[in-house]
């Protein structure tokens, strides 16, 4: 059906907590239309996504290097950008405003702050474009999480009030409720600590289709130590990062461990997902009961060892954004471009019923073009 209402096209940028590269959608959302016009997705060079990385943990000259890394991100931004315009026949001039999340390297909401690598005045620079960034500080500011981001986008765009939930399975699991209130947490670690394992392992960037956690075999006493962390029993709001599950954090669990008992590194992999799967699964019957639909999207949707696992272990139907016509890979970055407006527009975007905040908050910091 033809709308009438003049385009609003907006950009969305996405580097995750994974670290493996930048996804892209330029979309049209004028009116109630939520319309992908373009979708793109770059790697990170590696020496760029060494430091980001590395920029997890205090080192030295870490504020020179973290202000050198904010610069090359935004420059990959820029190509993404470029490659979006080309791709849609579009130029600069035509679209509304750019949302461009950056790179979480610190997340302490319980210390009133969070931190995202990103150089959005170096972006609306070399792309002639509004930029919208700093999407959690406001909400960091009125007591709350910062995180997540996109429930509000998921009610938009996927529906509220209909026994649905939307499951992310980027490098963090998180989940929106949409229910008559919309909620959303995060449940614990998706891919990023499998992600680790395999490339310290295989020298790979991620366990493509799940091939090598299928190899092995769920190490019960490991699956226990993990289980036992006591961030999984916290009730929601809720939110987590490298700042915990980092692979110190694993392997001070496998050291617990005697030492001829200790896993081979394939059943790590088997163990980690089977961490993943358990924790999303049991989050969904605490927090989620009514939930009679999961939709997954981010990169562990194309996992099909992981899929299939949540599948064996959810108390209801599991399937991907794809069959909402919103392909698995691009609803992260299609979300900052919705909240690139909702930021123009003054819409309150971050939810007390999902961050915990005293109130709701218009997300994000404008850079005029």
């Amino acid at each position: 059906m033809a709308s009438d209402h003049a385009p609003e096209r907006y950009i969305g940028l996405m580097s995750g907590t994974s670290t493996d590269g930048v996804d892209g959608v330029l979309a049209d959302l004028a009116g109630d239309r939520i319309q992908v016009l373009a979708s793109t997705g770059v790697a990170l060079p590696e020496s760029l996504r060494q430091e980001l990385l590395a920029l997890n943990a205090p080192g030295p000259d870490e504020l020179a290097r973290a202000a050198r890394a904010a610069n090359a991100l935004a420059d990959c931004y820029a190509d993404v950008v470029r490659d979006l315009l080309a791709k849609a026949g579009l130029d600069a001039t035509q679209i509304h405003a750019i949302g461009a999340h950056g790179q979480t390297v610190r997340h302490a909401p319980e210390s009133g702050y969070t931190l995202q690598i990103n150089a959005p005045a170096r972006l609306a620079e070399h792309t002639r474009i509004a930029v919208v960034a700093d999407f959690r500080s406001r909400d960091v500011a009125a007591g709350g999480q910062g995180a997540p981001l996109v429930p509000a986008f998921h009610a938009a765009r996927f529906g509220q009030g209909q026994g649905r939930a939307i499951l992310n399975l980027g490098g963090i699991a998180n989940l929106t409720v949409l229910e008559d209130t919309v909620r959303g947490f995060d449940t614990g670690p998706a891919n990023m600590l499998m992600d680790a394992w395999t490339r310290r392992h295989l020298g790979q960037p991620y366990d493509q289709d799940g091939a090598w956690a299928a190899q092995g075999r769920c190490h019960d006493s490991l699956l226990a130590a993990l289980r036992a962390e006591p961030w999984f029993d916290l009730p929601p709001p809720k939110s987590t990062g490298r700042d915990l599950f980092s692979l110190s954090w694993l392997e001070a669990r496998i050291d617990t461990l005697p030492a001829a008992t200790r896993p081979h590194p394939v059943d790590v992999q088997a163990t980690l997902l089977r961490l993943s799967v358990e924790t999303i699964a049991d989050a969904i019957r605490r927090h989620a009961s009514a939930t009679r639909e999961v939709l997954a999207c981010g990169g562990g949707a194309r996992n099909p060892v992981f899929m299939g696992s949540l599948r064996q272990a959810l108390p209801c139907d599991l399937t991907t954004t794809d069959a909402c016509g919103v392909p698995a890979q691009d609803v992260e970055a299609l979300a900052f471009a919705w909240l690139a407006q909702a930021h123009l527009q003054r819409r309150a975007a971050c939810l007390p019923a999902v961050t915990g905040a005293g109130h709701a908050t218009v997300a994000g910091c404008l850079y005029p073009a």
